[in-house]
């Protein structure tokens, strides 16, 4: 079956969904209040450098400060020897200055590097999450079609998803023929059967990017935008738009047409696959996307045989527990949670990619006897995550029967883009139950009478508190009116929140 990229553009929304076999497995969202900002370039102001963190906070006019890390910054050399020149001595402290990422000056700490006040050059490798600010670099890094350019390292890579080596060795050498002393470039995964002239054309093309930020960055006041990059339909088409995708399909025009030159520029052959979807039906209802989406962002998962995962996240990881659910197997209690646990790893694998879960993740499989079933399953998880194009690493089995992994995060999850904490229970789950809230309110009343000399006490509470305590609790509001003699009255609140409510003694003043 076909992959096809679906782009769903309105003024106020970016949708975009890859499906592979008429399944959704990636999905990207946009909103302009909500716009993306990794890759964007600043120049920024160190407001606060932590020697203890062996990073600094950086002003690039944001709501939040950024964070620099020690192995991110860019120290030029000829700053870093003005900077470290020994009065007494004619050659520098350190002999090789710092220009690239690995080969960060020994002994000297982000003190040594930076001070406060000091103007950088950074870019956003990591979106803003939660409360914390982007993460930052100053290694800075500008992908086009084919390549992409490092200005500040002097190297060249070639992604690991092209396996032949002669082909490697030959795109290596291209590179270096073609490139300025100094440079660094990454050849990625679809430049595998690009032309000289392709290759050259983007290079030409991000060194006279790169020409014009220096220029803009020398210009510019602290703390502003320097260089903004692709909004997320050219990203993601640039990225993601190649010969084994079959189809482009946009459902706006004007965003049709962008999309059009934007491929006649950078990728002429593929024009023929970019079409206009003029269907009153909308595209994601007619690609049947709406559903594996809402599925998506559902906290159980059903399985075909029966069985179903959980997934659950938390600040700092995520936990995905296997269950056979409906299923009972046949004869072999053995077979069934093998079979299980095999179905439950593709699911797992799938999961992953299109909600986009990063970070730490714990899959607590059910436990199997047979070390060849675990093995087969270890295995069938590594192959199922190949198509990803996040970086994962997975560890065997641990002795408690859980796979640890982890997935590089660079964007929010899904869950945390389209959902927010439940107004009621704060994102915990879970709220009191309602019994649990009756004996609250009489433990308060009672410690209270005390003090308070009334006749009456009203309580308002949430209606399904109240049924409990009109209905169930009856006798202990009884018990309660006698031992402290005075009346309880109870009225339901729709308005209330379930574990809110309010007393008000009646003392006939």
């Amino acid at each position: 079956m076909a992959t096809d990229l679906i782009i769903n553009a309105t003024s106020f929304e970016i949708r975009i969904a890859l499906i592979e076999h008429g399944n959704l497995v990636e999905f990207y969202l946009e909103r302009p209040t909500e716009k993306g900002l990794v890759g964007n370039i600043y120049k920024g102001r160190v407001v606060r450098v932590l020697p203890g963190m062996q990073a600094a906070f950086v002003d690039i006019g944001l709501e939040r400060t950024g964070f620099l890390y020690v192995d991110d910054i860019h120290v030029n050399k000829a700053d870093f020897e003005k900077r470290y020149q020994n009065p007494d001595e004619d050659e520098c402290v350190c002999n090789e200055a710092p220009e690239s990422l690995s080969n960060r000056v020994p002994g000297k700490g982000i003190d040594d590097l930076l001070v406060e006040g000091q103007e950088l050059l950074v870019q956003i490798c990591k979106e803003p999450m939660g409360s914390k600010g982007a993460r930052l670099t100053g290694h800075i890094t500008l992908p086009c079609r084919n390549l992409v350019f490092m200005p500040m390292t002097d190297h060249i890579g070639v992604s690991r998803k092209i396996e032949d080596e002669e082909i490697r060795e030959k795109l290596r050498r291209d590179i270096e023929k073609l490139r300025p002393a100094g440079t660094g470039f990454i050849v990625r995964t679809v430049a595998e059967g690009a032309s000289n002239e392709e290759l050259e054309a983007d290079m030409e093309f991000l060194l006279h990017l790169w020409s014009e930020i220096l220029d803009r960055s020398g210009k510019a006041a602290s703390m502003t935008l320097v260089y903004e990059d692709l909004d997320i339909i050219l990203r993601v088409v640039r990225d993601i738009f190649s010969p084994t995708v079959d189809r482009v399909v946009v459902d706006d025009r004007q965003t049709y047409q962008r999309v059009v030159n934007f491929v006649e520029t950078f990728v002429p052959h593929l024009r023929p696959k970019v079409h206009y979807y003029d269907s009153k039906t909308p595209i994601f209802t007619a690609y049947g996307v709406e559903m594996d989406i809402n599925r998506a962002l559902a906290r159980k998962i059903w399985l075909r045989c029966g069985g179903y995962i959980i997934i659950e996240a938390t600040e700092a990881l995520t936990v995905i527990d296997v269950n056979t659910g409906r299923y009972v197997g046949k004869t072999d209690l053995e077979e069934t949670i093998f079979k299980t646990n095999m179905e439950a790893v593709k699911e797992i694998a799938y999961q992953l990619r299109l909600r986009n879960i990063g970070g730490i993740v714990i899959i607590d499989f059910i436990d199997m006897e047979k070390e060849e079933h675990r093995e087969e399953v270890f295995r069938v998880l590594h192959e199922a995550v190949k198509k990803d194009k996040s970086r994962i690493n997975i560890l065997k089995f641990s002795e408690f029967g859980l796979i640890q992994l982890t997935r590089k995060r660079n964007r929010d999850d899904l869950t945390r883009i389209m959902c927010e904490p439940c107004l009621c229970c704060s994102g915990s789950g879970r709220v009191k139950s309602a019994r649990t809230l009756s004996y609250e309110i009489f433990r308060s009343i009672a410690r209270d009478a005390e003090k308070i000399n009334a006749s009456t006490v009203t309580v308002n509470v949430h209606p399904k508190v109240a049924a409990m305590m009109l209905k169930d609790e009856a006798v202990t509001i009884k018990n309660l009116e006698d031992e402290l003699k005075m009346s309880l009255v109870i009225f339901p609140n729709r308005e209330l929140h379930m574990e809110k409510y309010e007393i008000s003694w009646d003392t006939g003043k």
